[in-house]
């Protein structure tokens, strides 16, 4: 079961209606599997490759791979069926399976929650992605450098970046982000304001006018 499989009209009903009434014995599928199905007899559930989830560049990696592989554990020995899960992982010792293991979901936000206190991430801080996207190259690192200035003279010490994404050019647009991480508390409303001007200083330049400027919040 994936994108490819499923895209006509009645694909999705009909692998599930076939593993339901056990016309299938095996399903092997992407994410879409564990999005709250509900069957009987299901005896094994088998996850490849969980460090690609483990070790994803993003500060809710860990959240996420508890989450899913969690609910795919769920999926094992629902009903009077005993069930097993196996993970592959050449990390066998990381706290997020250790959580799955003893599905303890309180040791794992206790956890977390101390890590964003420390690294200053949502919801403890406000994190704003300002994304910058350009056909050319080198007017995207051009543009990334003149806009670096004033907000690392504005955020001392909040700014991250710029840097090219994993993915560092999508529909022929080449693109940089910024991370700022601001402080949830009075001087929230006066950083917003200073954003702004900041951004609006910028668009004004001639030469960067055609840079798309994204903002995303705490996305």
């Amino acid at each position: 079961m994936d994108l490819d499989t499923t895209r006509s009209k009645n694909a999705y009903q009909q692998i599930i209606t076939d593993f339901e009434q056990h016309k299938t014995d095996i399903l092997v599928g992407t994410q879409m599997v564990t999005k709250g199905l509900d069957f009987d007899r299901v005896s094994v559930v088998g996850i490849l490759n969980a460090d690609a989830l483990l070790s994803f560049p993003d500060f809710r990696a860990f959240e996420k791979a508890y989450q899913l592989l969690a609910q795919v554990s769920g999926r094992a020995g629902r009903k009077e069926v005993p069930g097993k899960v196996v993970i592959q992982t050449y990390q066998p010792r990381h706290p997020a399976l250790k959580y799955v293991e003893s599905n303890d979901f309180s040791a794992m936000y206790q956890s977390q929650m101390a890590e964003r206190r420390d690294f200053h991430y949502p919801p403890v801080a406000r994190l704003i992605k300002i994304t910058l996207k350009h056909a050319d190259e080198q007017v995207v690192n051009k543009a990334a450098d003149a806009l670096a200035l004033p907000l690392r003279q504005t955020f001392s010490g909040k700014v991250l970046g710029p840097e090219f994404p994993l993915v560092s050019r999508i529909q022929n647009y080449y693109i940089k982000d910024f991370w700022l991480k601001l402080p949830k508390d009075n001087t929230l409303a006066q950083h917003k304001r200073q954003l702004q001007q900041i951004l609006r200083d910028f668009q004004s330049i001639p030469q960067f006018k055609a840079v798309r400027c994204v903002i995303n919040v705490d996305a």
